[in-house]
């Protein structure tokens, strides 16, 4: 039998989440369509093709660190200052078009939680019945979260981006500014406020999903919550069980599973009312975190960083002590 890629075709026994018991498949690699499906799939399509762009261009961002450090040093040499000037300006085009990017994202996403949320049928067996559509949506939390771990190790981003900034409003006071080149103040504001944050992609997912479900009332908070869990469930009895785990061909898929399942954990604990850590969590947190923390230690110290860090109910009282000493730094 062919070993599956990234997930392919992977039968997976969760947990009895809606009493139907029963093992059911999510795809990751090659779930089609059905008709019903089409018209989401290819919207979303689109934009998943433009995301391995933006993680390409992350990837290779360097930034002008030294033409910077040069401008500064040098603040009376014009020859210097445009050198700096120059290698800022398409960096700073490069930024905004993935803070345009993360709009597009959050769009994907709400157009993917209408369909995977609005149902008559348990939220395990709408899972089943739309796995293209749940593949896209695993592979939306994978790019998020891989998106976040370059970010936050590449402080070249709020540098540059700040450098930008600072010289802009000196053009400005001098009348010298460049209209074609400038990210105007309103974009600028909002691109500060995204980068700022340590995982802003993350951010901009989980506000969309708890603005989701307080704008649509009709729909049971239940229906979100449980088809979140379910990934999660699904992810770690796949990185758990070594009839599954044995058919992974790349340390990478592990890793996609790692950062969905992470990702799904989040959402969920930003929209159910007592998060993710509760006892009466329909996510078993404490299994979670050990799938993550027995990989390889270089490997997951960003995703287990977004869950000390991103989630909202970690430090609350109800979680226990046990699951808040699996999560505390070394």
């Amino acid at each position: 039998m062919r070993k599956a890629t990234m997930g392919n075709l992977i039968k997976v026994l969760t947990r009895d989440i809606d009493n139907n018991g029963g093992n059911f498949f999510l795809d990751f690699e090659n779930a089609q369509p059905s008709q019903s499906e089409t018209d989401v799939w290819e919207k979303v399509n689109q934009v998943l093709t433009e995301a391995r762009v933006v993680l390409e261009d992350l990837q290779s961002y360097r930034g002008a660190g030294e033409e910077i450090r040069q401008a500064i040093q040098s603040p009376g040499v014009e020859k210097v200052q445009e050198k700096a000037w120059s290698s800022v300006v398409p960096l700073v085009q490069k930024l905004k078009t993935f803070y345009e990017f993360s709009q597009k994202l959050e769009s994907s996403l709400l157009c993917l939680l209408d369909v995977l949320t609005r149902s008559g049928s348990t939220p395990t067996q709408h899972l089943e019945q739309k796995q293209a559509l749940a593949r896209q949506f695993a592979h939306i939390l994978h790019f998020t979260l891989r998106f976040d771990e370059l970010k936050m190790t590449n402080p070249a981003i709020q540098n540059d981006f700040s450098y930008y900034r600072r010289t802009i409003s000196r053009m400005r006071i001098n009348n010298l500014a460049d209209t074609g080149s400038e990210v105007n103040n309103e974009l600028a504001n909002r691109m500060s406020l995204f980068y700022a944050n340590a995982t802003p992609m993350l951010k901009t997912l989980s506000d969309a999903t708890s603005k989701f479900v307080s704008d649509n009332p009709e729909v049971p908070i239940e229906n979100t919550t449980h088809c979140l869990s379910t990934m999660a469930s699904v992810c770690k009895v796949m990185l758990e069980t070594p009839e599954y785990r044995s058919r992974f061909t790349s340390e990478e898929t592990v890793l996609f599973c790692l950062r969905v399942m992470v990702g799904v954990i989040i959402l969920y604990d930003h929209v159910h009312p007592a998060g993710a850590f509760v006892k009466t969590s329909n996510i078993d947190m404490k299994g979670c975190i050990r799938v993550v923390k027995e990989q390889a230690p270089g490997s997951v110290e960003g995703l287990l960083n977004a869950l000390r860090y991103t989630t909202k109910h970690l430090n609350d009282e109800t979680t226990s002590k046990q699951i808040k000493n699996m999560l505390q730094a070394n």
